[in-house]
């Protein structure tokens, strides 16, 4: 069993260093963290590789817009294949509310400033590829396409209720499923359009994706080891109420059910390939110890919460089963 306080006295020999407390403020926790931040970024710079997103578009195929305006038999995407493209891009669209939510929550300094600002360059890319294939392709209507870009980016939609993390912990755990989530949504996509050179475009957004999952996904862990407490608290919070960045896309829930049919994101992937693996295999919160009496009603609740998801994804998987019979 992992004791989240063995390492209190003495701190020597403590993971990467770190002192475990009950409490920390919010600067000292991330004063805390940023030598793991720096190793993680470290890791993901040796780990991560150049690529550019004019490798992975047809240009040849393009036509002029404006002498053959789009029509919509141009595209050869089914149906549930452009939703789901759409809403991925919309998604990607929204980078600048995120690099604002990281920056308010971590804020500009040293590598946590480093990495907020790597991970925004990285992610700017796969609006980039997203567009320019799907406008080569003729795969969406281009007017729509901007049209919602400039609605999305008007309005902006921040992960944390219209700012920053309050707690830093929270945007921790938020950041490290969101990024599992949109790996995950981005290649069943691509798996979904049965495009050869689509799942080859969305595989490739989905190596960035799980690269950006293993360093929040790390640090994570390392917050645990700091104020296991806090961080059990702030993912019940996080798990409770999430939310995919998509949620603010125009009939956001109509589109979430049709890629839910389709088997691109649903309850039983969400809870199954993204909550179990982080909490349970990664950040194994089942074996700690040690924690305050209001952590261990918060990992009790999770765990009763889960059951919940389980049982409503059953449920959910009961009724398409007997949709298709």
């Amino acid at each position: 069993m992992r004791d989240a306080r063995d390492a209190i006295v003495p701190p020597i020999g403590d993971v990467n260093g770190l002192i475990k407390r009950d409490v920390l403020s919010r600067t000292d926790l991330l004063q805390e963290l940023e030598p793991v931040v720096r190793q993680g970024l470290d890791r993901h710079l040796s780990a991560s590789t150049e690529w550019f997103p004019h490798e992975y578009v047809p240009y040849e195929v393009g036509r002029n817009y404006i002498h053959e305006p789009w029509e919509k038999t141009d595209s050869v995407l089914a149906p549930v294949a452009r939703t789901a493209l759409e809403v991925n891009l919309l998604t990607e669209d929204n980078l600048p509310y995120y690099h604002l939510a990281l920056w308010g929550s971590y804020g500009k300094e040293g590598a946590w400033g480093e990495w907020v600002r790597r991970w925004t360059a990285e992610e700017g890319r796969h609006a980039i590829v997203l567009r320019d294939y799907l406008t080569v392709t003729r795969g969406l209507n281009p007017v729509l396409m901007e049209r919602g870009r400039m609605d999305q980016v008007s309005r902006g939609y921040y992960p944390e209720n219209g700012g920053a993390f309050a707690d830093p912990l929270d945007g921790i755990v938020y950041t490290t499923l969101q990024e599992l989530a949109t790996r995950i949504a981005h290649r069943n996509t691509g798996k979904y359009t049965d495009d050869p050179l689509i799942e080859k475009l969305t595989a490739r957004i989905a190596v960035d994706e799980n690269l950006h999952y293993v360093f929040y996904r790390e640090l994570g862990a390392a917050a645990l080891e700091i104020d296991p407490s806090s961080m059990v608290q702030a993912i019940k919070r996080q798990v409770f109420g999430f939310a995919m960045p998509g949620i603010d896309v125009p009939e956001f829930r109509a589109k979430a059910l049709e890629m839910a049919k389709a088997g691109i994101y649903d309850l039983r992937i969400h809870r199954d390939q993204v909550v179990i693996p982080v909490l349970f295999t990664h950040w194994k919160i089942d074996e700690l110890t040690g924690l305050t009496e209001e952590a261990e009603v918060a990992r009790d609740e999770i765990s009763q919460y889960l059951e919940l998801v389980d049982a409503m994804a059953k449920k959910y998987e009961d009724k398409r089963a007997e949709a298709q019979t």
